[in-house]
């Protein structure tokens, strides 16, 4: 939840050590994953780690493509037009655009965007998708957001840009 908002680095620091744990905590946006007991010098270390690795973390603008996302002023642009997208769609595409080229399962929409669990009765995921295409991609080329059947949506330009 605070990973849109907050561009400090993330710790887990749990006693939950199954790997399926572990790589959700990652999948969630976690940076590290250190399992109790620990080693004090271990944690400062990958405090450090962390500390430097976030000195040279991200700007203040995504872009894939001609589209453009500037985050501390929350504008999106898409071939120099300025779109209007509502909270929702915003959160959608900034997930998919910090993780571009990287196909988001609807789970991880769900859980990344409305906080929620995924129920699979719900069109909800493809709603906003449906919406987000709509101001995204439809006056526009190439098309930026795709469907990868039975797995999720992706966005990436068609060259990897």
């Amino acid at each position: 939840r605070i990973r849109p908002t907050v561009k400090a680095p993330v710790l887990f620091l749990t006693a939950r050590d199954r790997i399926e744990d572990r790589v959700r905590g990652l999948e969630l946006g976690g940076d590290d994953y250190l399992v109790k007991p620990f080693a004090f010098s271990e944690l400062l270390a990958r405090l450090h780690a962390l500390q430097r690795r976030g000195k040279q973390q991200e700007s203040d603008v995504l872009r894939v493509a001609d589209l453009e996302v500037q985050l501390l002023r929350r504008r999106v642009e898409r071939a120099g037009q300025r779109l209007d997208l509502t909270a929702k769609e915003y959160a959608l595409l900034v997930l998919l655009m910090r993780r571009a080229g990287q196909v988001q399962s609807r789970t991880v929409i769900a859980e990344q965007v409305w906080d929620m669990n995924f129920d699979s009765d719900t069109n909800v995921i493809d709603v906003a998708i449906r919406r987000l295409r709509a101001k995204i991609d439809n006056d526009f080329e190439p098309k930026l957001i795709q469907t990868v059947r039975g797995m999720g949506y992706t966005l990436a330009a068609p060259d990897g840009e």
